[in-house]
C-alpha cells in the first residue's frame, strides 16, 4: 500500500509539472506536440509513388514576391535533386508566394508539390521559352512548355490546390494581332515520350494555349484538376491526350475557350508516318463549360489513330457540342470503338457533330489518305435548352459507319433550327431517340441499347499511396 501511495504521488506531481509546462507553452504561443508530429508528417495526398528526398522551393534561393524571376531557382532545383532520384526519389514543395519563372524541364522519379496558396506564375518574356524542335507527328515549330519533361518515369505534379497561371493574355493579344501563325505557343505542361504520369489536384488558369499535353506516353493520370480560361481565349484546350495508350481523366472541371477536352494522335503525313494512336482512354465525372467548341473534341489530329476511348457520366452547360469527331480527307488514320454514356446537357448549340470537311492542313496533305470512322456509340443521354440535334457529315464514297444512339432525349430551345438532324454519307441504328433522328440512323423498333465496355484499362485498376508533403 505505501508503495502504490509513493508511485501515486510520484505521478501526482509529473502530471502537475506537465499540466505547468502545457500552461506556459499554450500562454507563450509554442505549438503543442500534436502540432510538431502533423508538420512532420505534412500534407497529406496521393500518389502513384511517394518520395524518400525532399527539398522547398526557397531552398534554391526563389523568391515568391510575383516579380522575381525563379526560372535559374526552378531549374537549379530539379538539376540538384536528379541525382537523388534513383534512391526513393525527390519531392520539390512550392511554399505559399507567388513564384515567376519561364520554362523548366522535369526528372525521372519526381514529384512537384505545389501548395495550397502557391502560385506559379508563368514568364510573359518570349525569351523564357526555348525554341522546340517539332513533334514528329506535327511538324510544326513551337515554344517549350512552362513545365516540360521528356522520356521521363514516374512524375508526379499535383498538390493541395494550387495554382498554375500562364498568364496568357499578352499571347492571346498578339496572335489575334497577327502573330505566332507558323508556331505554336507555349502551353502550361507538356511531357512526351514518357511513362507512369500523374497531374492532379491543381489548378490552371489563362495558359498562352493548350494547358495540359501528354503526348507519345503510356500510364498516364489526369484527376481532380480546374481549369479555367476565358470562354474567348484563343486555343485554350483543357486536356489533350495525344497519342497516349493507357490514360485516365477523371474528376475534372474545365471553363475554356476551345475544347475542354482534345484527343489526338498527329496530323496528316507527319501522323500517319509516326503511326502511335491514342487508345484505351477512359474520361469520367467531366464538368465542361466552352460556347464554341466541344466537351470533347476527337481529332482533328487524328492521323495516327484513336481507339477504345470510354467516356461517361459528363456534365456539359453552355457548350458548343458534346463529342465532335473531326476528321478530312487526307488526314488518314482512324476513329473508332469510341463509347458514350450518361451525358447530362443544358444549353447546346449541338448534341451531335461529326465533321468529315475539317479544313486545317499545315503542309499539305495526300487526297488519297482516307480516314476510317466506325463504331460511335452514344447511349442514356439528355440534353435542354438545344438549337439542333445532330449535324452528321461523313465523306463522299468514305462513310462514316457503325453510328449508333439510344435513349437520348433533346428539349429544343426557343430559336432551334427547323431540319434537327442533318446527315450525309454516314450509317447507324438508333434506338428510344428524341427528336426523331434522320432516315440514315433508322429506329431499330425495338428496345436497344448502344455498347459500352464492362472490362476496365489497366490504368482503372491502380491503387495510389498515402505520401506527405
Amino acid at each position: 500500500m505505501e508503495v502504490f501511495v509513493e508511485i501515486s504521488n510520484s505521478k501526482m506531481k509529473m502530471i502537475q509539472i506537465s499540466l505547468c509546462i502545457l500552461v506556459v507553452l499554450t500562454i507563450f504561443g509554442f505549438p503543442m506536440m500534436e502540432s510538431r508530429i502533423e508538420s512532420k508528417k505534412g500534407i497529406e495526398y496521393q500518389a502513384i509513388n511517394c518520395r524518400k528526398h525532399n527539398a522547398v522551393l526557397t531552398d534554391f534561393g526563389a523568391v515568391g514576391d510575383g516579380k522575381t524571376s525563379n526560372t535559374k531557382a526552378f531549374r537549379e532545383a530539379i538539376s540538384k535533386l536528379t541525382p537523388l532520384a534513383a534512391d526513393g526519389g525527390v519531392q520539390l514543395i512550392v511554399p505559399p508566394g507567388k513564384w515567376l519563372t519561364g520554362s523548366f524541364n522535369l526528372t525521372s522519379h519526381f514529384t512537384l508539390f505545389i501548395q495550397q496558396g502557391a502560385t506559379i506564375l508563368a514568364s510573359q518574356d518570349e525569351f523564357e521559352y526555348p525554341m522546340m524542335p517539332p513533334l514528329p507527328s506535327y511538324g510544326d515549330a513551337r515554344f517549350a512548355s512552362l513545365i516540360y519533361g521528356s522520356n521521363l518515369t514516374d512524375v508526379v505534379i499535383t498538390g493541395n490546390k494550387g495554382t498554375i497561371n500562364g498568364q496568357g493574355k499578352s499571347w492571346w493579344v498578339k496572335y489575334r494581332g497577327g502573330g505566332f501563325k507558323s508556331i505554336s505557343r507555349p502551353l502550361l505542361i507538356e511531357i512526351i515520350f514518357s511513362e507512369n504520369i500523374q497531374i492532379s489536384d491543381i489548378n490552371l488558369i489563362d495558359s498562352p494555349m493548350w494547358n495540359v499535353h501528354p503526348v507519345y506516353c503510356k500510364n498516364v493520370i489526369v484527376r481532380n484538376i480546374k481549369i479555367d480560361a476565358p470562354i474567348d481565349s484563343p486555343n485554350t484546350d483543357g486536356i489533350n491526350p495525344d497519342s497516349c495508350t493507357n490514360t485516365i481523366i477523371e474528376d475534372c472541371s474545365v471553363t475554356s475557350g476551345d475544347d475542354c477536352i482534345a484527343v489526338k494522335s498527329g496530323i496528316d503525313q507527319f501522323g500517319i508516318a509516326t503511326a502511335i494512336p491514342t487508345q484505351q482512354l477512359s474520361i469520367r465525372r467531366l464538368t465542361c463549360v466552352s460556347p464554341d467548341s466541344a466537351g470533347i473534341a476527337i481529332g482533328s489530329e487524328m492521323s495516327g489513330g484513336i481507339k477504345d476511348v470510354r467516356i461517361e457520366d459528363v456534365t456539359l452547360i453552355n457548350t458548343q457540342s458534346a463529342i465532335r469527331v473531326k476528321t478530312a480527307i487526307g488526314r488518314g488514320g482512324y476513329v473508332k470503338d469510341i463509347f458514350a454514356r450518361r451525358f447530362t446537357m443544358k444549353t447546346m448549340k449541338y448534341v451531335f457533330w461529326i465533321t468529315g470537311s475539317y479544313k486545317l492542313h499545315p503542309i499539305g496533305f495526300d487526297p488519297k489518305a482516307l480516314p476510317e470512322i466506325r463504331n460511335i456509340n452514344y447511349r442514356d443521354m439528355t440534353a435542354e435548352n438545344v438549337t439542333m440535334s445532330a449535324r452528321l457529315e461523313g465523306i463522299k464514297n468514305d462513310p462514316f459507319t457503325g453510328i449508333c444512339m439510344s435513349n437520348v432525349s433533346i428539349a429544343l430551345s426557343p430559336t432551334t433550327k427547323k431540319l434537327q438532324w442533318n446527315c450525309t454519307d454516314v450509317a447507324g441504328v438508333t434506338s428510344r431517340v428524341k427528336p426523331e433522328p434522320c432516315s440514315l440512323l433508322p429506329d431499330k423498333g425495338t428496345k436497344m441499347d448502344c455498347a459500352f465496355p464492362v472490362d476496365k484499362i489497366p490504368i482503372e485498376s491502380v491503387v495510389l499511396n498515402k505520401c506527405y508533403a
